[in-house]
């Protein structure tokens, strides 16, 4: 079936973000993508006013048209593609830290394996591909040197985006007259989807407190990284609160400088579980200031430290109590609203 232009633009134009006229061209990794970071993030969709008439021809060639000949070297290295493998790289393993931290091996196995399946996604895009396992295995190799870090998914995407550009290569032609029905195709298209986004759901909707924490711990890490250039610091920070920005625009409302830690402070107003069990540990209430925590935080331990209690609870009480400590310090750390 041959592919209209104008199909194409009134589908960019109408669910674009969504990557419908990926869908409709046959272009599904790339309708993944659309879909996933909603239109790359909005840069990418702006981007194909002026590319949908060579996606339009790239689908309507024949199969055999668009072979690679055997001699045929790599493709050459986009730099747009490289930086979009290393964005949705960073993306996806951000996605990973809000949503799956507490998992065993997170930092060892979930993370990488995420951050590498956001770089392969985008080196799949069009007629190009890449070699999964090698992605893959690079990123389980660098990710133990990050351990533990919330930034550790942008050396890690790095490295991913480095190899995947290394082993990059033309696809495989399809057999002409052999195009997959488009009920399949959903179906794949909606199970990836839903692998993306029911736990990121979960972890919003069941722990919002948590997740918002996760996000200003990253964000602060990400600002603090770039000490050393303060304009560049100053330039993130308005790229971030950019949303923020367009939604008192289109609000009528004002922006102030301040407004936004206040809209933070509010939503993590809320004590999460593991936080009122913390609070529980100290016979406190969720008023307690940070100094109340403390205080009673050192008269526990000299009651329950194994030193001086000879109990067979007392270890554990001890160390239920250091934890409960930690949980708590970890809501009132400074830097949430600075």
């Amino acid at each position: 079936m041959v592919k209209s232009v104008m199909v194409a633009y009134a589908l960019w134009a109408v669910a674009g973000p969504l990557g419908l006229h990926h869908l409709y061209l046959g272009r599904d990794n790339h309708a993944l993508l659309w879909m996933l970071t909603l239109g790359g993030f909005g840069f990418g969709w702006a981007r194909e006013v002026l590319r949908i008439p060579a996606y339009v021809g790239e689908a309507n060639r024949d199969a055999e048209e668009r072979k690679a000949p055997p001699t045929m070297g790599p493709p050459p290295v986009g730099p747009v593609r490289f930086v979009g493998q290393v964005c949705v790289g960073i993306y996806f393993g951000t996605v990973a830290l809000i949503a799956l931290n507490s998992l065993s091996f997170f930092y060892l196995i979930i993370l990488p394996l995420c951050v590498g399946a956001g770089v392969h996604l985008v080196s799949c895009i069009g007629q190009q591909t890449s070699d999964l396992q090698k992605t893959l295995t690079t990123c389980l190799i660098t990710s133990p040197i990050f351990y533990g870090s919330s930034l550790s998914p942008l050396p890690i995407s790095l490295a991913a985006s480095v190899t995947a550009a290394q082993y990059r290569r033309v696809k495989a032609p399809r057999t002409p007259g052999c195009t997959p029905e488009l009920g399949p195709r959903l179906c794949r298209l909606g199970l990836a989807w839903l692998a993306f986004s029911a736990p990121l759901g979960y972890c919003i909707f069941h722990n919002t407190t948590a997740t918002l924490y996760y996000l200003s711990d990253c964000v602060s890490a990400l600002l603090d990284f770039f000490w050393f250039l303060p304009w560049l610091k100053n330039v993130f920070e308005y790229i971030l609160l950019m949303p923020y920005r367009l939604l008192c625009v289109l609000t009528g409302g004002g922006y102030y400088e301040d407004a936004w830690k206040k809209v933070l402070e509010i939503l993590l107003k809320e004590y999460t579980e593991k936080e009122k069990e913390a609070l529980k540990v100290f016979s406190l209430d969720a008023e307690a200031s940070l100094e109340d925590i403390t205080r009673s935080y050192r008269g526990l331990v000299k009651t329950w430290h194994p030193d001086h209690n000879p109990s067979k609870e007392a270890e554990a009480m001890f160390i239920k109590i250091h934890e409960a400590y930690e949980v708590l310090l970890q809501r009132h750390k400074p830097h949430r609203f600075t």
